[in-house]
């Protein structure tokens, strides 16, 4: 059963990514099979073949074509739940030199961000915040509202002061993973788009091959990066990842005239720069969680996080839930998948919700007034119940096999975590020293008895 693929928006459809060629000719044999091409994929998939390995990367639809075209485009430090920090502060070194690696342009510049409260209290939260990035040597600093406020002039917004760190930054969605997934491709990878991998087979109790939907690849190694289809794909292998959805709605704007280069995050609105000269407006209030048989099923895990931030999500109930339900949850080698039913999830956007969002951006900044709207688009975000992601092999997990690793669960934060993630990844594939400590990530951390819960108010961040 195929799920709801609408395309139908009201401005000029989904973001498309930057177009990257498709290997036809599945090779017959490589060390690793990546599948799923979106930021976490093409970014291991070039630190394997970076280092030597054969390596295919198998997408069902489109290189990028789902939420890692979709996202803000942020690619900051600040905020970050101090389990994150060390893989940020990584992915902030290598998204510095992602051009020069890849050839090509991503979008990545280190533009600022400008997190502002509006409470004396919420200012001093900032101030704490502020410390904990000055212990990773970021200069990050706390600004009274007129100084914070200089970068935007005319922008009326009610704040008491904000966070500003100069090294939060900011990369191209629609760009940075078809020129990472390019990149791999020089270095003699392969990428296989419209190419749906069904399943894992085994042979002595190890990965020893993936069957797609065009043939099988043999290898000893696999990395299941498919963001909100991980799920989906390792409880056919009979491994548990518990992982929900929530549905965010992004707006791009038509260029702005000397509009700001740093980006701004207010309590209704935040905005950040493109390459095009447009901008990226969004907003808590765009978020969206469909409930849906997993709603229920995974429950238990995920209340810590439904009860800090319960008044804050917009709850539905409707098709989706009927849809999920009838989804296969089984299926062989020789049986067509969700995945080939499905090749672009491409969910309707809140339009209500971000028109809302604009017009109070328009309302409370000049620059903004008169300028169009280009496109409206939402995304699926894969959400673990404490809101850091898997970058894991599936040692320690029911249905553990050798040579299976995960890279999912991204949480909204996958974009910027994206390279570093990618890194930590081909050093567990390779069995390299980690870059960082991988343990926080590790996907036994749901089942071995650990506390399993998000940092405080990191949802609202």
């Amino acid at each position: 059963m195929s799920l709801d693929t609408t395309t139908a928006m009201p401005t000029n459809g989904r973001p498309i990514p930057d177009p990257v060629p498709n290997d036809l000719t599945l090779p017959q044999s490589v060390d690793v099979v990546v599948i799923g091409a979106g930021i976490a994929g093409v970014c291991t998939a070039l630190e394997l073949a970076e280092r030597g390995l054969k390596v295919a990367l198998c997408e069902k639809g489109d290189v990028g074509a789902e939420q890692s075209s979709r996202n803000w485009g942020w690619v900051r430090l600040s905020h970050r739940d101090p389990r994150e920090m060390p893989l940020m502060v990584e992915s902030v070194r290598l998204w510095k030199g992602m051009n020069e690696r890849t050839g090509a342009e991503t979008g990545y510049r280190q533009c600022g961000i400008t997190f502002s409260v509006t409470t004396d209290e919420a200012l001093k939260e900032e101030e704490d915040w502020a410390q904990i990035l000055q212990e990773y040597q970021i200069p990050a600093r706390v600004l009274p509202a007129p100084e914070a406020l200089n970068a935007f002039p005319g922008l009326t917004a009610p704040i008491k002061g904000a966070l500003y760190n100069p090294h939060d930054g900011r990369a191209e969605p629609q760009k940075a993973s078809p020129a990472i997934a390019n990149a791999f491709r020089m270095l003699g990878g392969t990428v296989h788009q419209n190419c749906a991998v069904r399943t894992v087979e085994t042979s002595g109790g190890k990965v020893s091959a993936v069957v797609t939907e065009n043939g099988t690849i043999r290898c000893s190694s696999v990395v299941v990066a498919a963001g909100i289809w991980s799920r989906l794909f390792l409880g056919n292998l009979g491994i548990d990842l518990p992982m929900l959805k929530t549905t965010g709605t992004v707006l791009r704007t038509d260029p702005v005239p000397d509009g700001p280069e740093g980006t701004f995050k207010f309590q209704d609105y935040t905005f950040r720069r493109r390459l095009d000269g447009g901008y990226s407006i969004s907003g808590p209030q765009t978020g969206l969680y469909e409930i849906t048989p997993d709603s229920f099923w995974l429950a238990p895990k995920f209340f810590p996080a439904l009860k800090s931030e319960f008044t804050r999500l917009k709850f539905r109930f409707g098709k989706r839930f009927v849809q999920e339900m009838k989804l296969p949850r089984k299926w062989g080698a020789t049986d067509r998948t969700p995945f080939e039913d499905t090749r672009i999830y491409d969910p309707q956007p809140d339009t209500k919700a971000i028109d809302k969002v604009y017009a109070q951006l328009q309302a409370a900044y000049p620059a903004f007034q008169g300028v169009g709207i280009a496109q409206r688009w939402a995304g699926y975000i894969d959400v673990m119940p404490d809101i850091i992601p898997v970058v894991s092999s599936t040692e320690g997990v029911r249905g553990h096999i050798p040579g299976l690793f995960v890279a999912s669960g991204l949480s909204g934060h996958g974009f910027g975590l994206g390279p570093g993630i990618g890194k930590l990844m081909a050093d567990l594939v390779t069995g390299a020293v980690p870059v960082v400590d991988p343990s926080q990530y590790r996907l036994s951390r749901f089942s071995d008895g650990s506390k399993i819960a998000p940092m405080e108010g990191i949802l609202r961040r």
